[in-house]
């Protein structure tokens, strides 16, 4: 059974060889423990160390008082520290031994091995940072590029939290107003009073509508682009892949269906981290490995958020090409025509037929492969600008609060409307306020949190 005031540990630097190791110890009884287990090289111990100290010894095994590194400990006291509870780290040198034997030595002494974000979770609980900001942590730890990094620290300084607040204190005088109304039921509503709560009202959704509508591009930056590279086998798929990471990440052969599965890879255009794919060719085969990687082929087709269907420009279409045209119909993709290098033996009126924009490329020259990128960038991103400025939503629980918020404020709005009683219109109020006190943590419930904090490191 998990206690809160149990005292918790956990490795909190990466497993392997490094320049240091951190073992973190959060709870009342931190201090305690660094004392059993660090021999300081001068007078002086954790117990006895301001806040802030860094102090400088060896970590001894307690069962046999043997040295088992040089270590640097840093204290730091309740509540200025992250979790706002009594914090010890033990800076050992990096490696899996001497980390390892530090943990396990805090562990006998009464610590408990922390669950995956636990620390962060404190922070939390302690009042330290609300819930958005406890999960732009975990989306700094996760930052594929400049711009997921800066939209997380946006998030982490509490950008959205204060937007969120700004609303919150809006919602709740508009419900002061109406509650006024039911505790003095002898008192007529006039009409200028009715309109202007419904005017207070529909200027708030309108806000959280347009919260809410960052999200579709806002999310790319947190979560990443998938992009799928598709077609059929031998148009230079592995080419384009390895060209646009500039890397050799595929394996390149004259051989039509030498990818058999989906390699991945990340691309930084602009800031937006991008998933990029390259798929098996895509053709009819008995062949049981290359079916099945037909197979997530055509899956990466329906759940990719952007497809670059590519076709050799230098032979004339053929029935797998024509095939592909169709499986991309209503999907945001681009049809891109390689080798462009070679002399064009393709139909573009064929390829026209299609709706979508013919990009020519060539995976060998790199021709083309910068306007590819614009593509990619201003598709996905038509709303997106670089100095944007105000706050956007990344994270889909956020959005989701938000528009259960808004489908309450809409409720409300339809009672006023309908002249219903006001009891009515105030339990819709209530609603919204719980939906929107679900983001930051104001309402919230265990589940919600395990599910959230189960997504983070062990250690964070």
């Amino acid at each position: 059974m998990r206690f809160e005031n149990d005292t918790i540990a956990a490795i909190s630097t990466p497993v392997g060889q490094g320049g240091i190791g951190i073992v973190r110890i959060s709870g009342p009884q931190a201090i305690a423990i660094a004392d059993r287990i660090f021999r300081p090289k001068k007078a002086g111990s954790p117990s006895t160390a301001r806040s802030g100290s860094l102090l400088y010894g060896h970590s001894i095994n307690p069962a046999d008082n043997a040295v088992m590194d040089e270590v640097l400990v840093s204290v730091m006291r309740a509540p200025r520290s992250y979790t706002k509870e009594d914090v010890v780290e033990i800076n050992c040198h990096g490696g899996m031994i001497s980390v390892k034997r530090t943990l396990e030595a805090v562990l006998t002494q009464g610590a408990r091995l922390a669950d995956p974000g636990e620390f962060t979770k404190r922070a939390f609980l302690n009042g330290r940072i609300n819930l958005t900001q406890a999960e732009a942590v975990s989306d700094i730890i996760v930052a594929k590029t400049e711009e997921s990094m800066r939209l997380a620290l946006e998030q982490l300084r509490g950008g959205l939290s204060e937007k969120l607040g700004d609303i919150r204190e809006k919602l709740i005088e508009t419900g002061a107003l109406a509650e006024a109304y039911i505790d003095f039921p002898e008192d007529d509503i006039e009409t200028d009073s009715w309109l202007r709560i419904r005017s207070r009202l529909e200027g708030i959704k309108k806000e959280i509508d347009d919260l809410s509508g960052t999200f579709q591009e806002a999310r790319f930056f947190r979560d990443g682009l998938s992009a799928a590279i598709v077609g059929r086998p031998n148009v230079g798929k592995s080419s384009l892949l390895n060209l646009l990471l500039k890397k050799e990440r595929a394996i390149v052969t004259p051989l039509p269906g030498t990818t058999r599965d989906l390699i991945e890879d990340y691309l930084n255009i602009n800031g937006l981290p991008i998933r990029i794919m390259d798929t098996a060719g895509i053709r009819n085969s008995d062949e049981i490995v290359e079916k099945e990687g037909i197979r997530r082929s055509l899956n990466a087709i329906d759940t990719a958020d952007y497809v670059m269907a590519l076709v050799d420009g230098s032979e004339p279409l053929g029935e797998e090409d024509l095939q592909l045209i169709e499986l991309i119909r209503g999907k945001n993709a681009v049809l891109l025509i390689n080798k462009s290098d070679l002399p064009s033996r393709i139909s573009l009126a064929a390829l026209r037929e299609s709706g979508k924009e013919l990009l020519p490329v060539s995976a060998l020259t790199g021709k083309g492969i910068e306007e590819l990128k614009s593509h990619i960038f201003q598709s996905n991103l038509r709303n997106w600008n670089e100095e944007r400025e105000g706050v956007v939503v990344t994270n889909i629980r956020h959005k989701t609060a938000l528009d259960m918020t808004s489908a309450s404020l809409e409720r409300a709005i339809g009672l006023l409307s309908e002249n219903q009683p006001l009891e009515f219109f105030s339990i819709e109020l209530r609603e919204a306020l719980d939906s929107l006190g679900e983001i930051t943590g104001i309402v919230t419930a265990d589940d919600i949190l395990d599910k959230i904090f189960s997504t983070f490191c062990i250690g964070k």
